[in-house]
């Protein structure tokens, strides 16, 4: 089985002059030593700067303590909690941008009609190189990309020979419906959408705020996630049928070696940005500030109480749940 791009070896990762993208940790404990996240199993120990890190997956068998994650958070350190060796995500902590000019920018870009069909004749466009799309409607565009697909899913049935009777799916339950190459179809592209919400949310972008898409939670992942499955679940679930492997987990050991294989993580991050037109190569750590109506921000952090208004301070609720542990003998401190 090939092995995952992004698992260097961790004792290489202090020769990097720049953050590595992720690190990958799976069966192990992760704990806190000073300004090092410790990753502990019985095979070794290692220490990794939490700064050199942009994103923490955390596959399955992992167990990670509240000061490793504080620290990670303090470092701008994405916190993912993922399935194995990265395909699908469960969960996530804080992006790995305290600012938010990614999503200030993604924000701007998709309510503005005219700026939003800009991004989506670009992801369009990435499907037609070499072709001009620069007027095409929105009608148009979905017009020209079912006459596409459509052709792409002819053409690896003939190169297997798998029949393709059409698309069958059904909302909700995805490999309920349909046959055997539809099952795995629908499995490697849920496999898709949990790498690109992996790499969305680790970049600080809102995984709801599509271009193409619009009225889901996964809106923009599912707009990146069509920019590749012509190259990596469609071709996959018609080569994994035609060898008779046709389960859930087949879907997804194949596609996440395909991924691995090919850098993909890489390609997503670069054409995120790409899309929405910024160029990052560090992490964005901006000061808070507040919005003003009429000047733009001002500064955050100040008493701002006689300027303006008397603060009133809400209550905490009378409905909520707390949970604590019993006192330490001895406090430990980080």
């Amino acid at each position: 089985m090939a092995d995952i791009w992004w698992k260097a070896h961790p004792h290489d990762l202090h020769r990097l002059q720049d953050r590595i993208s992720t690190v990958y940790v799976e069966r192990s404990h992760i704990d806190r030593d000073e300004n090092a996240v410790v990753v502990i199993n019985k095979k070794e120990t290692v220490r990794i700067p939490a700064a050199l890190v942009a994103a923490m997956l955390l596959g399955p068998g992992t167990r990670i303590t509240h000061a490793a994650v504080a620290l990670l958070a303090d470092s701008g350190t994405t916190v993912c909690w993922i399935g194995q060796q990265g395909v699908r995500m469960y969960a996530a902590g804080i992006g790995s941008s305290r600012g938010a000019g990614l999503l200030t920018q993604q924000a701007y870009l998709v309510t503005r009609p005219k700026e939003r069909i800009k991004v989506a004749r670009a992801m369009y466009g990435m499907r037609f190189p070499g072709e001009d799309v620069g007027e095409l409607t929105m009608q148009q565009l979905r017009g020209r990309e079912g006459t596409r697909i459509r052709r792409i899913y002819r053409d690896h049935a003939a190169r297997t020979g798998v029949e393709w009777n059409g698309r069958k799916y059904v909302a909700g339950d995805a490999h309920a419906a349909g046959d055997d190459l539809n099952r795995v179809l629908s499995a490697a592209n849920a496999a898709l959408y949990g790498i690109c919400h992996a790499v969305i949310t680790g970049l600080g972008a809102s995984p709801g705020l599509g271009f193409v898409h619009t009225g889901s939670a996964l809106s923009f992942v599912l707009d990146i996630a069509d920019l590749y499955k012509a190259e990596y679940s469609i071709p996959l679930a018609f080569d994994l049928t035609a060898d008779g492997l046709t389960d859930e987990r087949d879907a997804r050991l194949g596609l996440r070696d395909l991924i691995a294989e090919r850098r993909l993580l890489a390609q997503i991050v670069d054409d995120v940005r790409s899309l929405l037109k910024v160029d990052v190569t560090e992490n964005d750590i901006e000061a808070p500030q507040l919005w003003d109506e009429r000047i733009g921000v001002v500064d955050g952090g100040t008493d701002w109480a006689g300027r303006e208004a008397d603060l009133v301070q809400p209550g905490f609720g009378d409905q909520h749940v707390t949970v604590i542990g019993p006192e330490l003998d001895t406090p430990i401190e980080w």
